[in-house]
């Protein structure tokens, strides 16, 4: 079987990608790995930006949908020392800049967007070959193959797509996240829920941090960020919820305790995250049937930008793609000028808020940033 657009993973940024296609009636594929879109949670708040998140939905024409799952009041910022006392305090102020959704809210609006069948599930790709004419020939893990006039690898920091262009590999950039949740806050931990706000709260102080958003259904989900070397996480046994708890809560001796139960109370195993990136500069030549968005093209430390990039990034190769119908390099020449000018500057500035929070200075230094 022959596909003219084919994408791989079904994360917001291909599904943006697959659904401004079907708004030009280009016909695409999705092929995802995970059985189901319920098959896993899918993370929790995102702010979607007036600059690239909202203008990606504009193009999709699904922009009154977006509006319906906004979580109001949640563009609240706070930020406290580590004994609990707050320092910023700054409530939603309703200009829509950048609303907050739930993620799997986002990606079910996208998903249901599509005509039945354009998402493929359970297809986990495992090889990729080049063909005559810059088709691509892929392999599945259940042994079905298809070729592809055009191949989007939008698969993520892993990406199976990228070795096509690029040699490049996510490098840890030394600082993991531990992810965890409390549920029923106001009832059961109204001391974290107070300290947390009514949207989001960072704690934090050189090298480490707690940061927790409160989300819709009286939720709040925590990062705990830590510089560490790889060897000091991957020592953590995290198949033991209770143990793993306990070493990471011990790098907070002495905060505030409506702080430290952000992490001592967690209601879900504890979950690292470890921060890879790609180079800020990250590009690749043109090949032929080919090119990456989203995390596969530009893996940045958490700044509030990656879906929002991902998703811009959809949207823009759809519409470059129905500008030049016939041309299939125009459109993704076109694509690639815009992405990479725009994907290094976001990357540096990723990098530089990550070390605002967590450098010498900090809170402070985060901040001097949010107040300007």
């Amino acid at each position: 079987m022959t596909t003219p657009v084919t994408i791989i993973g079904a994360g917001l940024g291909g599904l943006t990608l697959a659904r401004v296609l079907h708004v030009h009636a280009i016909p695409a594929t999705v092929y995802e790995a995970e059985p189901s879109a319920e098959a896993r949670t899918q993370g929790g708040r995102l702010d979607i930006h007036d600059h690239d998140g909202q203008l990606a939905l504009e193009a999709a024409g699904l922009t009154a949908e977006f509006r319906a799952i906004i979580h109001e009041g949640g563009e609240a910022t706070r930020a406290l020392d580590q004994h609990g006392k707050v320092l910023l305090d700054e409530p939603d102020n309703g200009n829509g800049r950048r609303p907050e959704v739930l993620r799997g809210d986002l990606r079910r609006i996208l998903v249901d967007s599509l005509p039945t069948g354009t998402v493929e599930w359970g297809k986990k790709l495992t090889g990729v070959a080049a063909l005559d004419d810059g088709r691509h020939e892929l392999t599945f893990m259940d042994g079905s193959t298809v070729s592809t006039e055009l191949l989007v690898g939008a698969d993520g920091a892993w990406s199976k797509v990228r070795p096509l262009l690029s040699d490049a590999k996510p490098e840890y950039v030394g600082t993991t996240f531990i992810e965890t949740y409390l549920y029923d806050a106001d009832e059961r931990h109204s001391a974290a829920a107070e300290a947390v706000g009514d949207g989001a709260m960072f704690a934090l102080a050189p090298g480490k941090g707690i940061a927790a958003h409160r989300e819709a259904g009286n939720i709040l989900h925590t990062y705990v960020q830590l510089n560490c070397p790889a060897e000091w996480i991957a020592g953590i046994d995290f198949t033991d919820a209770a143990a793993a708890t306990a070493r990471v809560a011990a790098e907070f001796d002495g905060w505030a305790p409506e702080l430290t139960a952000l992490i001592t109370d967690g209601e879900t195993a504890p979950v690292p995250r470890t921060i890879h990136t790609l180079p800020n500069r990250h590009r690749w030549d043109r090949v032929p049937g080919v090119t990456l968005l989203g995390d596969a093209a530009h893996l940045m430390p958490p700044s509030g930008e990656g879906a929002n990039l991902a998703m811009l990034d959809g949207a823009e190769l759809g519409q470059a793609i129905a500008a030049h119908p016939d041309d299939l390099e125009a459109a993704l020449t076109a694509y690639e000028g815009a992405m990479f000018p725009r994907s290094e500057s976001e990357a540096a500035d990723a990098h530089e808020l990550l070390a605002l929070c967590l450098d010498d200075r900090a809170p402070h230094s985060l901040i001097d940033f949010l107040t300007g």
